[in-house]
């Protein structure tokens, strides 16, 4: 019998992910084991293989759109199975041909070039089985270069179409929708490798967008500006932001921390890796070590502002703010506060590298799996900035870079002394200026205190 493919969940708060590469064709044989498609939640990226031998029978969903998980996204079975009891509410964007009472095929409606293909039913000579014939020489060859196969006439035997009618359709320029192929001739534009639009039609949309990467840009431009359009990541971003800011009370405080210590255990670790030390313990490992004991003291921060009530945690849960190729994400650190420096330093190592390979738990995520949360800018020599909170949660710091400073030394002389900015953003609604400023000063004072004791 004919198996369904579902697009996966994965984590308990992923509701649809991004469908973005087929790596198999319909009619193309399949094995358990190979790889199907690619897809994407928010901020990681995965495969899905096959679980079943048979042939790839139906696609339902094109790259590039968003689909429910556990919903049937393709079937596998044998060649003429059907695939009705399959459909999701709609048809399928691509699928080997069945037997109908009335043979029909796809007659493509070009009149309006906007990207959305229409359907409508014209009456197509069968092939003697009641379907209409393709060889699977064609069919590959079709799929390959994305051409309408539905309005060739086949020159094989019964009207069968055969990969020489696939070669003539192709030389013929017949990809492109009336609309694009004026603009080909009239602007020279440059021929994607294939469209995106069901069936392969290439639009006029996508003929510009082609030639202006081929120029070096990439989106829609007029000459004077550049659109590009938001990527899956930057819209979740964006909307997190947004959301942060208009529906908070978010105050700033900054305060500066001697460094002293901390660059001399820093230095302590340089030497000690030197003679085999393992753990290679950095300045933002330090702050976040330091972050969780003032948590520790200051609980109210380790906190959720949630509808009616301020939920504060027993354990702290440290956010981490990690920039990577595909935006910005902020995985946490369950239970930090059970975790030694050296075991912080390496926990914390191993989460920014899962994160920046997309291969993090969506669960780790979501702002709710994190109590507090740090954003290090200090390696960009930022001197002060205002983080914005990740909601619920009630504060978040900022670490801006050290500088020195003029001071009064020990010795009553002066001089100048290595200071990190800390950039303390709160929630007003869950957190009093007075407190907020008592947390910031301890986190001040956990950061000066630091000792080689710890490693």
């Amino acid at each position: 019998m004919a198996t369904a493919v579902i697009m996966p969940k994965q984590g308990q708060s992923v509701e649809s992910c991004i469908l973005t590469e087929w790596f198999k064709h319909v009619g193309d044989q399949v094995a358990r084991g190979d790889l199907l498609f690619a897809y994407e939640t928010d901020k990681a990226s995965f495969e899905e293989e096959a679980q079943a031998d048979g042939i790839l029978l139906a696609r339902f969903f094109e790259e590039g759109a968003e689909v429910p998980v556990l919903v049937n996204t393709a079937v596998i079975g044998a060649e003429g199975e059907s695939i009705e009891e399959f459909r999701s509410g709609g048809s399928a964007v691509d699928e080997e041909p069945v037997a109908m009472e009335k043979p029909v095929a796809a007659e493509i409606s070009v009149e309006e070039d906007t990207g959305v293909i229409e359907q409508q039913q014209v009456p197509v000579q069968p092939a003697g089985n009641g379907r209409v014939a393709i060889s699977p020489r064609a069919r590959k060859l079709a799929k390959e270069r994305r051409v309408v196969v539905e309005s060739i006439a086949g020159s094989g035997p019964g009207g069968r179409i055969i990969e020489r009618d696939i070669l003539e359709e192709i030389i013929n320029g017949k990809r492109l929708t009336p609309l694009a192929q004026k603009k080909l001739e009239g602007e020279g534009l440059v021929v994607p490798g294939e469209g995106k639009t069901p069936y392969g039609k290439i639009t006029s949309k996508e003929l510009l967008e082609s030639s202006q990467v081929a120029q070096g840009h990439a989106g829609i431009s007029t000459g004077n500006y550049t659109d590009e359009p938001l990527s899956n990541v930057r819209k979740i971003i964006a909307g997190a932001m947004h959301r942060s800011l208009q529906n908070s009370a978010q105050l700033t405080h900054h305060l500066s921390a001697n460094a002293s210590r901390m660059l001399q255990l820093r230095k302590e670790v340089k030497n000690r890796m030197n003679n085999g030390y393992t753990y290679n313990i950095t300045l933002n490992d330090m702050v976040c070590y330091a972050v969780i004991r003032a948590l520790k003291v200051y609980p109210g921060a380790n906190a959720h502002f949630l509808d009616g009530i301020i939920r504060k945690f027993n354990k702290v849960n440290m956010g981490l703010a990690v920039d990577t190729d595909r935006g910005l994400m902020v995985p946490a650190l369950l239970h930090a506060d059970d975790l030694s420096l050296p075991g912080l330093s390496s926990q914390l190592k191993e989460l920014a590298e899962t994160s920046k390979k997309g291969a993090i738990s969506p669960d780790l995520l979501v702002p709710e799996a994190a109590t507090f949360t740090v954003s290090n800018l200090g390696n960009y020599g930022v001197e002060m900035f205002t983080p914005v909170i990740n909601l619920p949660q009630v504060a978040i710091l900022g670490v801006n870079t050290i500088i020195l400073r003029p001071t009064v030394l020990e010795d009553g002389s002066f001089g100048f002394q290595p200071y990190m900015g800390l950039s303390l953003t709160y929630d007003h609604r869950a957190i009093d200026g007075g407190p907020a400023t008592q947390f910031l000063a301890e986190i001040k004072n956990q950061i000066e205190k630091l000792s080689p004791e710890l490693l």
